[in-house]
């Protein structure tokens, strides 16, 4: 029998953990990818419990933890000083804790160990796949590699290559829609004036939105710690941002007038003229489908469910996709011969209902911190600070926040994710190359 081979389009998250785990069990594995090499572009993000469980299964989470930023919680604070957020990782479980990383740095630890199993793995960089077309027996893809048209064969194909994805079938989307809200960001020296294993958060109405999250270091200056800074914005907003010095001291005065602490140490970076902040746009998507698999095509990461970064998830339902389809193609093969059918509904099972609830809690949560309605922000001041003061309701809220919810009473297994029975077989090969990174 020959050895299956699969086709991902797109080297994101989602992409290098799902092909990592193929290739791990013997399956052929050819990523694709349009740009020509990875330089991984995006603020940091926070990796919760739920996405350093399938990090423990990827065997990475010991690269990660050198250079991430270990996080224990989760901190809101208002105008007047009180704190609206108040979760800790603590209250879902004595041994979780999230890990602030830089994008760079998680491209690093993901490709790093996609080199071990480079024997199974072909990378096409510079590759734009135009069409896929599904036969009974294979996928064709159709693309663009240096003004030139191609065509290969696979046994199946993974779309991964984002939110804003061409290529997942529109007869599977339900909702596909830029959110009117974005974040300008920046990743800065680390802020000494906040706790460094929290993410900070400052909010005044539904208005005004800042995060400071510990972001760790990028491979190539371990030792020089980071912080992401990010502020909301309606999207037309987002690019005259600090558009000149005096955007700059209004920003400054609104910050101010509020956290003054913090403002001192944004007025310090801002008037740093060798070292300026580097200032660009997150703009975000809503995407729904009502399936992510057929036959054998699937869809994972952003591209299958995009939604407000408000719960901090994307990264985390990434990393949940690639362990569930590794799960589910295990338990649909058989002597090298997979049940498609059977594969898909083993997946829907792992990942639609979870799915559901974050999208659902994004959606519900999002105009609570990102609009323009009076009375969204009051109701939210009220109703948040009595219900951490209830025991069920914050430890309800830090498993949340953890990433391991699969409805309203129910929760994934740490452990049972992270458990990976054949962690002491590798198929390594220490000349492979890794894509350049930056």
């Amino acid at each position: 029998m020959k050895t299956p081979h699969f086709a991902i389009v797109g080297a994101g998250t989602a992409g290098l953990a799902t092909a990592i785990l193929l290739a791990r069990a013997g399956n052929q594995v050819t990523l694709f990818e349009q740009v020509d090499e990875l330089s991984p572009m995006g603020a940091g993000l926070l990796l919760q419990p739920a996405g350093l469980a399938v990090f423990e299964h990827l065997g990475v989470l010991e690269s990660a933890l050198k250079l991430g930023a270990r996080v224990t919680g989760l901190e809101g604070q208002l105008a007047d000083k009180r704190l609206l957020v108040n979760s800790h990782y603590r209250e879902a479980g004595s041994n979780l804790y999230g890990l602030g990383i830089h994008r760079a740095t998680l491209c690093h630890v993901l490709t790093q160990k996609l080199a071990e199993y480079s024997s199974h793995v072909t990378w096409r960089m510079s590759h734009s796949i135009d069409q896929i077309q599904e036969s009974t027996h294979a996928v064709r893809l159709f693309g663009t590699y240096q003004q030139q048209k191609f065509d290969e064969h696979f046994d199946a194909v993974l779309v991964a290559n984002g939110a804003r994805s061409q290529l997942r079938p529109k007869a599977w989307v339900k909702v596909d829609q830029a959110y009117p809200w974005g974040a300008a960001w920046s990743i800065v020296p680390e802020c000494p004036n906040l706790n460094p294993e929290i993410l900070h958060q400052f909010y005044d109405r539904s208005k005004i939105m800042m995060g400071v999250l510990p972001t760790g270091a990028i491979p190539t200056a371990p030792q020089q710690r980071l912080s992401s800074v990010f502020w909301s914005l309606p999207t037309p907003q987002l690019g005259t941002f600090l558009k000149d010095e005096s955007a700059k001291q209004q920003w400054l005065k609104q910050v101010g007038d509020r956290w003054p602490e913090v403002a001192e140490w944004l007025k310090q970076l801002l008037t740093n003229e060798q070292n300026q902040p580097q200032w660009l746009s997150a703009q975000y998507r809503d995407v729904v489908m009502s399936q992510f698999g057929q036959g054998r095509i699937g869809v994972i990461g952003d591209a299958a469910h995009a939604m407000s970064p408000q719960l901090g998830q994307g990264a985390n339902m990434a990393l949940l996709d690639a362990w569930a389809f590794s799960q589910s193609l295990q338990a649909a093969t058989h002597h090298q011969q997979t049940d498609w059918p059977m594969l898909w509904q083993h997946y829907h099972q792992h990942r639609r209902s979870s799915t559901q609830f974050y999208q659902f809690l994004s959606r519900l949560l999002t105009p609570l911190y990102q609009s323009d309605h009076w009375w969204a922000g009051g109701i939210r001041d009220l109703t948040f600070p009595w219900m951490y003061q209830i025991p069920y309701f914050r430890k309800e809220m830090a498993i949340t926040i953890s990433g391991l919810k699969t409805g309203l009473f129910q929760q994934l297994d740490y452990q049972q994710v992270a458990h990976y029975a054949g962690s002491n077989h590798t198929l390594k090969n220490t000349n492979a190359s890794v894509p350049e990174y930056e």
